[in-house]
């Protein structure tokens, strides 16, 4: 049996069924499978991944809060996500990222870009509730930048909006952003990116052999075609 064979087949013989964690809220797509759950691509890339970790795994989706409590605690042992500072002490994240959460601002034609917060002051936007935006969103909100907030339901709705001329601005996920333009497409819009942030494998310092378990992960992830998940609507 070759190394990384009998890698594999100690880690499994020794492993509890893993539960990936992941947002209920995605940043990823609208899409969602026939039982009314995100079709997230992260959770899709995690088939092959434990599949050839030999390492088994389901998958469950939390609100934020509950999300990072979960891992904190250990209920939860896995997860793709950026290294925010309440996965310190509790989490391995993986040496390299495995995707790049975008937030774009997208704008009508003759709309000045928007390429950082402040550039919204005097502004209006519409954005989409239940998310933070990494903070964007409790800027847009705050009433001494002038900012006039137009708050929509979904994706979909806030697109609308930008095609009925309630707003200039839209602010959004690149990947649900694309899927709802690939579909609807608004003559004239563009965009320009805010911020880039990385995303990367988190595992729970007391899952078994964790760091030897993390190795296998991270040698497996750089074999595989992430692009095959992770490329938005009609970039590819």
């Amino acid at each position: 049996m070759g190394a990384g064979l009998a890698l594999s087949a100690t880690l499994s013989s020794a492993q509890e069924e893993l539960e990936y964690a992941y947002p209920d809220i995605s940043v990823w797509t609208t899409k969602r499978d026939s039982n009314g759950n995100l079709k997230n691509p992260l959770v899709r890339l995690a088939t092959p991944l434990f599949e050839k970790a030999g390492i088994p795994w389901h998958p469950k989706d939390y609100p934020a809060l509950r999300l990072f409590e979960n891992l904190r605690t250990g209920v939860a042992k896995f997860s793709m996500l950026v290294n925010a500072p309440a996965l310190k002490g509790c989490c391995l994240l993986s040496k390299d990222p495995v995707a790049v959460v975008e937030i774009r601002v997208y704008r009508r034609h003759g709309a000045k870009p928007i390429t950082r917060r402040e550039d919204f002051n005097g502004k209006d936007v519409i954005s989409i509730r239940g998310y933070s935006y990494a903070g964007v969103a409790k800027y847009i909100n705050d009433p001494q930048n002038n900012i006039t907030n137009y708050a929509a339901g979904d994706h979909h709705a806030a697109f609308a909006m930008l095609k009925a001329r309630r707003a200039d601005y839209v602010i959004d996920y690149a990947f649900p952003a694309e899927e709802v333009l690939s579909e609807n497409p608004i003559p004239g819009v563009t965009f320009d990116s805010l911020s880039q942030t990385n995303v990367y494998l988190v595992l729970h310092k007391h899952y078994p052999d964790a760091k030897a378990t993390m190795a296998r992960l991270e040698a497996i992830m750089k074999t595989l075609d992430k692009s095959d998940f992770l490329t938005p609507p009609g970039t590819k």
